[in-house]
C-alpha cells in the first residue's frame, strides 16, 4: 500500500535525500516523469503551475495521475505549483491534489501571512493529508532562460531565519520555500548564483518543517547535494526540462521534416526529458 506524500518527505529527511518535483505542460512531460520514477523505483512529485493547469486541465491532470498511480502502484504525487490566489488554491484542493503552493512572495509580509494562513485553514477543513507550502523571500516567477537575474532578486530578498520561524509558526504550513540564493529560470551564461548553504541549514533549524528548494534548474550538482545535506527535502526542476524538450523537438523537426505523426515527432522529447529527470533523481537520492 502506498504511503502519503508527507511520509515520503519524512523518509527523505531521515535519509538525507530529496524528492524530485518536476513540472509538466503536456502528456509528453507526464510520461517522462513517470517512466523515470518507475525506472529508478523512486517516489516523485509532478508539479503544475497555474498556466500549466489551465493548459492541461485541473481535473484532467488529477485523473491522469490517479489512474497511473493505481495502475503502476507507484508513488506519484500531484502538486499545484505557484498558486497566487486563494480561489486557485481552493480549486486544486477541491480537486484532490496532494499539495498546493500558495505563493505570496511578492506581497508584503502581512499580506503573504494572511493569504497563506487562509489557505492552510481551508486545506485542513477539506483534507488534512493535503500539504500546504508557503513561500517567503523573492526568487523571480518565470521558468525561462534568462539574460540576467530576475528584477527584484537581491541580497535583500533572501529569507531571514527570524522571518522563517515566525511565518511557519503563525501560518501552520506543512512545507516552507525560502529564498536562499536560488532563482527561477536559468541564466544563459550558465553562471547560476550559488546557494547559501549556511542559511539553508539555519532556516531548517528554526522553521520546524521540511524545506523546499525552488529554481533548482542550472544549479551545480555539488550545490544541490549540499542543500540536501543542509535540510532541503524537495527540489523543483522545470526550466531544464523545457530546454530539453524544445531542443529535442527542434532537432527532430530538422532531421525529419516530412514526418506528420505527432507521436513519432514527440518521442525524442520524451526521451530527452526522461534522461534529465533520471539524472536529477539519481543525484537527489545519492544513487
Amino acid at each position: 500500500m502506498l504511503k502519503f506524500l508527507r511520509d515520503y518527505i519524512n523518509d527523505a529527511e531521515q535519509n538525507h535525500t530529496a524528492l524530485g518535483h518536476f513540472n509538466i505542460s503536456n502528456i509528453e512531460g507526464f510520461w517522462a516523469v513517470v517512466r523515470a520514477a518507475k525506472e529508478l523505483n523512486l517516489p516523485v512529485i509532478i508539479g503544475v503551475s497555474e498556466g500549466e493547469r489551465d493548459f492541461i486541465g485541473v481535473k484532467q491532470v488529477k485523473a491522469l495521475v490517479d489512474v497511473t498511480r493505481q495502475d503502476l502502484n507507484h508513488p506519484i504525487f500531484l502538486n499545484a505549483d505557484h498558486t497566487y490566489s486563494l480561489d486557485r488554491a481552493k480549486e486544486a484542493i477541491d480537486a484532490g491534489f496532494d499539495g498546493v503552493i500558495i505563493d505570496g512572495a511578492k506581497l508584503s509580509f502581512e499580506e503573504n501571512f494572511k493569504l497563506t494562513k487562509e489557505c492552510v485553514e481551508y486545506a485542513q477543513q477539506k483534507n488534512k493529508n493535503i500539504l500546504v507550502e508557503g513561500e517567503l523571500g523573492y526568487i523571480g516567477q518565470s521558468s525561462k532562460v534568462l539574460d540576467s537575474l530576475p528584477e527584484g532578486v537581491t541580497e535583500d530578498s533572501l529569507t531571514t531565519p527570524e522571518e522563517a520561524k515566525e511565518f511557519v509558526r503563525e501560518t501552520g504550513i506543512d512545507l516552507f520555500a525560502p529564498a536562499v540564493g536560488n532563482v527561477h529560470g536559468m541564466l544563459k551564461n550558465g553562471n547560476e548564483p550559488k546557494l547559501n548553504i549556511s542559511l539553508i541549514k539555519e532556516i531548517r533549524g528554526v522553521a520546524g518543517v521540511p524545506l523546499v528548494l525552488h529554481g533548482g534548474s542550472g544549479n551545480t550538482n555539488k550545490d544541490l547535494q549540499n542543500a540536501i545535506d543542509a535540510g532541503v527535502s524537495i527540489i523543483h526542476i522545470n526550466t531544464e526540462l523545457r530546454v530539453a524538450y524544445i531542443s529535442a523537438l527542434k532537432k527532430e523537426l530538422q532531421e525529419n521534416p516530412e514526418e506528420v505523426a505527432p507521436y513519432k515527432v514527440m518521442r525524442p522529447s520524451v526521451i530527452a526529458m526522461q534522461k534529465v529527470i533520471e539524472e536529477k533523481l539519481s543525484l537527489f537520492n545519492k544513487l
